[in-house]
């Protein structure tokens, strides 16, 4: 004897890994879920009784927005689907896709709601991957591949912000920027796996002066690097590029080629300014540049900090 076709298909139905399901919209309740359910949420069908019960065994950051959302496109007897986390009995979640079909009367109103919960869990795991590798690739995109301290890209990136941070607030932005002394030579003598140790070193040491939260250190380009000082005046910026040639002092990094001392040294130039609605970054930037080549013509090791 052949089952009859409502056998049929609920077999069919029962037999997915999708859980389908159907609410009634007079009475918003369930008139079927898939047995399913239990064995990915751990709610036995029975206790699925209104639409109360799918509004509670949802995750509390989802909740309103997925049932506001679902009932406003349910009024509008528009097919829609939802993503959430959906409450397990054990207490964890599992990331739900409810894909929702609107069944209408023939004068246009709201019969019922059928649909299908999928488990996309595995899936929102791969996106989460795929987003955290985006961000490391997009870290990796503003730092420096050597030092670990950010790129000229960033540089560029952070000086727009601070420019026009410093420009709205009538506050004045300092830069620090500094050379290492005869590092040809240095590299020459030592080689230039040393020659890396000793960028490494400095990056790390100049790492110390950038003490508030918004002091930015760059990697200008080969042995330069530069320090953005947000609400910082001339003073207190010299204050810094002096802490820095301390610091680097302090590491001892032998120089034997080196032409001042048998140790390595650098050059600084710093500048100030209150940058107003004509001026722009580039200018201020090229300003320090040459101050911090006036401290290298001086004789090297020292810094200039005014024109």
């Amino acid at each position: 004897m052949m089952d009859s076709d409502s056998d049929i298909y609920k077999t069919l139905l029962e037999s997915t890994r999708a859980i389908p399901w159907k609410i009634d919209w007079a009475t918003m309740t369930f008139a079927y879920i898939g047995p399913q359910i239990e064995a990915l949420l751990g709610w036995e069908p029975s206790s699925w009784v209104s639409a109360q019960d799918w509004a509670e065994r949802m995750h509390p950051e989802e909740r309103a927005w997925a049932v506001d959302f679902c009932i406003a496109q349910s009024k509008a007897g528009v097919d829609h689907e939802a993503d959430y986390r959906a409450l397990c009995k054990n207490g964890e979640y599992v990331w739900i896709r409810d894909v929702v079909h609107v069944v209408r009367n023939p004068d246009g109103s709201v019969d019922s709601l059928i649909g299908f919960m999928f488990d996309i869990s595995e899936r929102k795991r791969t996106e989460e991957k795929l987003l955290g590798l985006q961000k490391e690739l997009e870290e990796l995109s503003y730092k420096d591949g050597l030092t670990g301290v950010a790129n000229r890209r960033r540089f560029d990136a952070i000086m727009e912000i601070e420019w026009s941070n410093a420009r709205r607030n009538k506050q004045p932005l300092s830069l620090v920027m500094l050379d290492i002394d005869y590092f040809k030579q240095y590299n020459d003598h030592y080689g230039h796996l040393e020659g890396d140790q000793c960028l490494k070193l400095v990056a790390q040491a100049l790492g110390k002066a950038a003490t508030r939260a918004r002091d930015f250190l760059a990697r200008f380009g080969g042995e330069e690097f530069v320090l953005v000082l947000p609400e910082t005046d001339e003073s207190a910026a010299t204050k810094i590029a002096e802490r820095c040639r301390e610091l680097i002092a302090k590491e001892r990094i032998p120089h034997a080629r080196s032409g001042i001392i048998p140790l390595l040294t650098v050059s600084v130039g710093v500048g100030t300014m209150i940058p107003g609605h004509g001026d722009e970054p580039l200018s201020f930037i090229e300003a320090v540049d040459k101050r911090l080549y006036q401290a290298k013509q001086r004789g090297r090791n020292g810094i200039v900090a005014a024109g």
